[in-house]
């Protein structure tokens, strides 16, 4: 159940492809992706059906929401040149860690840590804010913590034995 919950924010995040940006279908298959994101670990603690393939599979939710709303985001967005430095930054440590886990530990490693997730929060509001707070603020906001996030996972994987 908890795997078919996470392929629903898949499917939910290729309807968002189609949708109108800020336009209340945009925000219902938004919000009903994130909360695919919110229960499904839940679900999979409650069943006792935690696997490391649901995990790999969260991941990938993750990263096809991400890559969509970048999609239908960046383009309306007046997004500065500084911003665009962050975070490409920021995916470089992230491709880092990854690199870094499978040379230590020879496979992909998922890092769900407390800092992961409150990123993957601030994440997801990101884009229910920007009516009312100026993007500049909210993304330093987001950023300070994703670069802190990305730094605490390389050290987990760094300092973590199996």
């Amino acid at each position: 159940m908890a795997n078919f919950i996470t392929g629903l924010r898949i499917v939910f995040s290729v309807v968002l492809l189609f949708c109108p940006v800020f336009s209340p279908a945009f925000y219902a298959w938004y919000i009903a992706a994130g909360v695919t994101d919110m229960i499904d670990g839940a679900v999979a603690r409650k069943t006792g059906t935690v696997s490391e393939f649901g995990a790999k599979l969260d991941t990938t939710a993750d990263f096809v929401l991400v890559v969509v709303c970048l999609i239908k985001l960046l383009p309306v967005l007046h997004v500065p040149a500084w911003l665009y430095i962050w975070i490409a930054i920021i995916a470089f440590i992230k491709v880092a860690n990854i690199a870094a886990g499978y040379i230590r530990q020879k496979e992909f490693l998922s890092v769900h840590s407390i800092m992961n997730k409150v990123t993957g929060g601030l994440l997801f509001v990101f884009p229910l804010t920007l009516s009312f707070i100026d993007l500049r603020y909210s993304a330093a906001v987001v950023c300070v913590v994703a670069t802190a996030a990305a730094i605490h996972e390389g050290y987990l994987i760094k300092t973590e034995t199996r």
